[in-house]
């Protein structure tokens, strides 16, 4: 739905009930299974029959998580989306609904807010995911957009953190370092990459607009190919760590098997950074992580070849040693450290 608003017009012109009315005429409609959707107090959902609900938040705060000098209004509302879905994908869950918080300051073009949803409702779209409801207040500080998502999952098929033991075989989707090498390059210069870097579009397009595995952690929900699994929300080594805490265990890297984006390794060289280390530490590629035991490849050999092209490659194994060993040609040492929020 195109936006018809005259230039200027903000949200504070706008106000809370005229918002509330437009995003609702931007959204489908639901499915029979939404007995009560967006204008009530809260929704009403029917369960999915034989399975449990598998609940996840996440919150993006400007200047903290994006910075809109770099990030369009549509790709906020992407990765709004994005990150939920692929905290779901984590646990083996297929998603259906969501519900979004929106803190608003008053200044801001209501025609962003509508690129907002429609970011958010493209991808939605895509993973047959309904909006169900939300609120909006005003903020007299940064934009805040929040999601609260809920997918299903087969109680026998729900993967966690904590299930890994000791020789599984550990495996990364997709590639790692892409994310941080784009938002790098964006926070050097906000106009994206010079002409001479122009290869760097991808990684760009990574940090904007992450590809979360709905589909692979559908497929690792139904056919139970995995132990454990985990999203890598802020790099690949705070997600092992965390995997690893929650299995009491530990885990050897390879770092020459580590997937790391071509791209983004020759922007790491050029600019004096070890590939290796950026892209283990490096966060915002949500991908996942996954714990697979040797008995079952066959199972996991099969959401391979249905992984649409997603390459999905063998990093290691966890360990009854509780270290974090990355093993380099140089030697063994210990995993860098990931992202952690509250540390500057």
């Amino acid at each position: 739905m195109p936006s018809t608003l005259a230039a200027g017009v903000t949200v504070g012109d706008l106000g809370e009930t005229a918002l509330i009315d437009r995003i609702h005429r931007r959204v489908p409609p639901a499915p029979d299974w939404v007995i009560t959707g967006i204008g009530d107090d809260a929704a009403v959902i029917e369960p999915a029959r034989g399975t449990l609900d598998v609940v996840t938040t996440d919150t993006l705060v400007e200047g903290v998580h994006f910075e809109r000098a770099f990030v369009s209004a549509a790709d906020l509302g992407h990765k709004t989306l994005a990150v939920n879905l692929s905290d779901l994908a984590a646990m083996g869950a297929t998603p259906r609904f969501v519900v979004l918080s929106l803190v608003l300051p008053a200044t801001m073009a209501a025609a962003d807010l509508d690129l907002v949803v429609d970011g958010m409702l493209t991808l939605a779209g895509r993973h047959r995911v309904a909006l169900v409801g939300g609120n909006i207040t005003r903020s007299r500080g940064p934009l805040v957009l929040g999601i609260t998502a809920t997918g299903a999952v087969r109680r026998r098929r729900v993967l966690t953190r904590a299930g890994g033991r000791p020789g599984d075989e550990l495996w990364v989707t997709g590639t790692l370092g892409g994310a941080a090498a784009g938002l790098a390059c964006l926070q050097r210069d906000p106009a994206g990459p010079a002409a001479g870097d122009s290869h760097l579009a991808g990684c760009v397009e990574h940090y904007r607009r992450p590809e979360p595995r709905v589909r692979i952690g559908t497929l690792l929900g139904r056919n139970r190919a995995a132990h454990a699994a985990i999203d890598l929300s802020d790099g690949l080594a705070d997600g092992l760590r965390q995997l690893a805490q929650a299995c009491h265990l530990g885990a050897v890297v390879d770092g020459q098997a580590v997937p790391i984006d071509v791209d983004a390794r020759r922007w790491f060289d050029a600019n004096g950074l070890a590939p290796l280390d950026a892209a283990v530490a490096g966060g915002d590629d949500y991908e996942l992580l996954v714990a697979v035991p040797r008995a079952y490849r066959r199972r996991f050999a099969a959401i391979i070849r249905l992984a649409r092209g997603v390459p999905i490659t063998r990093i290691g194994e966890l360990t009854k040693d509780t270290a974090l060993v990355l093993r380099t040609r140089e030697g063994d040492r210990t995993l860098p450290a990931g992202y952690e929020h509250f540390k500057s």
